[in-house]
């Protein structure tokens, strides 16, 4: 059986807001590198759905060393608590319902087809390849930020472009 180092990563500007996720795999120095990101997530999120892609990413069962920044996901699957959230219908302590049983789903579908060991390492403290992981997470946040910038229209672009130019096809003085 192969083993696989994942990095992973998850980011959020504003906590909802634009998210982003970025993985590493390590196969014997052969490496892949995965990023995406959503318009309106959060952290936990992305951190979760890091790990979701990076496992999703494997052809074959492996042994897995997953490599966080993120207790609450080390903790989740070390602890076994999302497997508690499941048996319990996706139920916390005290009536409270899990949150993100859509992705914790996934996660311990994917578990079970890989032997896998959760490591937490220190976010932000020179790791290299969690270092590498925030800077993917945080590139996907700023594509999906261009993706959902308005664009303006044929019409609205031709309209600009008149109002710029004179008869002689030179810039005009723009009026505010």
């Amino acid at each position: 059986m192969k083993q696989v180092n994942i990095y992973t990563d998850g980011a959020c500007s504003g906590n909802p807001g634009t998210g982003g996720w970025g993985v590493i795999l390590d196969y014997r120095g052969h490496t892949k590198e995965l990023s995406g990101g959503e318009p309106e997530t959060t952290n936990n999120r992305m951190e979760i759905m890091a790990v979701i892609k990076g496992l999703e990413a494997l052809k074959e069962p492996c042994r897995v060393t997953i490599h966080t920044d993120s207790r609450y996901v080390a903790d989740a699957i070390r602890k076994g608590w999302a497997k508690k959230w499941r048996a319990k219908n996706w139920m916390r302590g005290e009536n409270k319902p899990a949150l993100n049983s859509d992705l914790w789903s996934r996660v311990l579908q994917l578990l079970d087809k890989h032997e896998v060991e959760m490591r937490w390492v220190r976010g932000h403290a020179g790791h290299p390849q969690n270092e590498r992981c925030d800077t993917l997470a945080r590139e996907a946040i700023e594509r999906v930020r261009r993706e959902q910038r308005p664009r303006p229209s044929r019409k609205q672009q031709d309209r600009f472009d008149h109002d710029i130019r004179d008869t002689a096809g030179k810039p005009s003085p723009r009026r505010f």
